[in-house]
């Protein structure tokens, strides 16, 4: 027996002694402590970058204040946000309801009973009893079970807080590209109607040639099936429009018909002219709100650890009572009161095997997280070298597309010219119509997709979560 009472109090001396688990640290081997994911972006070392901090509000980098305003407002009243706001208010809830774990908690309780003395006569009356007492406890958790709690819960609510600012980079970013996307959508329909205006002016010559005898029927067609495949253009690309006007007006928190009405109009995209600024890949892992969620959801799991081990010890509190006990008939005298103090020691005992077995499970579930947290570096940098080297090449392509684009247009006029003067046939004019037709609106599409590649950009780089 003495051998029992002493075996209890070493283990409560232990459990004293030490919080239960391991203490959460960076492990040395993870993906964001390599040299190679710290330093300069592989794609980032053309002029067309800076090794400089991205700004949190990067979108004013593009000088654009109707842009600043619409992000403004979407941030501040997006659906999707809201409920990563709800969300997080309920996590921050969490941890309030585990820290309030090691309070002082009390318990009111009370009964009544008739007791009567066993062989006498029913009809005698017996003696009413009460007990009315208040109970108070409060946890010392020797062994850190409440404590480990409080840390998992806590990572938990990190972790979902930037995962409201994942989405703060998701809304600003998509709001940007639908506002782009609706004015490059102009951009492409006014190229369009440069070309379907030369094509009309085309028609329109053929049409005097054929009545002059200098034409015929055959050439007339020809002009007016390239109008017509130029004027079949207009419709997709207004509906093009549409599409990211309405995306923008939700995007904002409002209904799709509610769209900022003056951008259906805006005839150029923003631009911007100076090299993007990019950081570097430390800058990049301290920056993206999903790297950081999942550094956050490791150490919840190894606190998790800690949890789990706190089992093996018992659980102790301090422990008051005060209260009366006795006949109805005596109630509040002196002698019914009574009061209580002393150690409150729950130990149950656990069949250690299924402990153990719970602690290995956490001890997983932290190395998935390990894991899962290279993982989301890796892919976070992934991301953002495509997104450098994907830009680097439109923009070399734009600019090709530019200079092809320009000499469609001396091509085409020099055609013109040549055919209405007898010196080339209908044939190369529609041949010089077509090339320009093509350059433009793969000039336009260039455009538009430049503008798609600078937010990609961005949005790699989780810039714009810092509010």
């Amino acid at each position: 027996m003495r051998r029992g009472v002493l075996a209890g109090a070493a283990a409560l001396l232990l459990a004293g002694c030490t919080t239960a688990g391991p203490n959460y640290t960076l492990p040395d081997p993870a993906v964001v402590n390599r040299p190679s994911a710290q330093g300069a972006f592989d794609s980032g070392k053309e002029k067309r970058f800076a090794d400089v901090p991205l700004p949190d509000h990067w979108w004013q980098l593009y000088g654009d204040t109707r842009l600043d305003g619409f992000v403004a407002e979407g941030l501040a009243a997006n659906a999707d946000l809201r409920v990563a706001d709800a969300n997080l208010r309920r996590a921050d809830a969490v941890v309030a309801e585990v820290a309030a774990g090691r309070t002082l908690s009390t318990a009111l309780g009370g009964g009544a009973s008739l007791s009567r003395p066993a062989g006498t006569g029913g009809s005698l009356p017996g003696t009413v009893g009460y007990d009315v007492g208040l109970s108070l406890a409060y946890p010392l958790d020797l062994a850190g079970r409440i404590r480990r709690a409080i840390e998992a819960a806590q990572g938990d609510a990190e972790a979902v807080a930037a995962a409201r600012d994942n989405v703060r980079v998701t809304v600003a970013a998509e709001i940007a590209r639908s506002y782009a996307a609706a004015c490059t959508a102009n951009m492409v329909l006014a190229a369009n109607n440069r070309v379907l205006a030369l094509q009309r002016q085309t028609l329109g010559v053929t049409q005097r040639l054929q009545r002059g005898g200098r034409g015929t029927a055959f050439d007339v067609t020809r002009a007016q099936s390239a109008v017509d495949q130029s004027a079949a253009l207009v419709p997709s690309t207004i509906a093009t429009r549409t599409a990211a006007l309405y995306r923008l007006a939700t995007l904002m928190g409002r209904a799709p018909a509610d769209y900022p009405k003056d951008v259906a109009s805006c005839a150029t995209a923003p631009t911007m002219r100076k090299p993007l600024p990019i950081g570097d890949g430390a800058g990049l892992i301290a920056r993206r709100p999903d790297i950081r969620a999942a550094e956050r959801s490791l150490a919840a799991a190894t606190a998790r650890i800690g949890v789990a081990t706190a089992n093996l010890y018992p659980q102790v509190s301090l422990g008051g009572s005060v209260g009366l006990t006795g006949p109805l008939s005596a109630f509040g005298s002196g002698d019914a009161f009574h009061v209580g103090l002393g150690p409150l020691i729950s130990w149950s005992f656990p069949n250690r095997p299924i402990v153990r077995a719970q602690i290995a499970q956490a001890g997983a579930a932290a190395d998935a997280a390990l894991a899962q947290f290279d993982s989301t570096t890796l892919e976070a940098l992934r991301q953002t070298e495509t997104a450098l080297s994907a830009y680097a090449r439109e923009a070399d392509r734009n600019a090709a597309l530019a200079r092809a684009q320009a000499s469609a247009a001396r091509a085409a006029n020099q055609a013109g010219t040549l055919y209405r003067f007898g010196r080339t046939d209908f044939l190369a004019l529609l041949s010089a119509q077509a090339a320009l037709t093509t350059a433009q609106a793969n000039l336009a599409a260039s455009n538009a997709l430049l503008v798609d590649r600078q937010v990609d950009v961005f949005k790699a780089l989780g810039g714009g979560w810092q509010f």
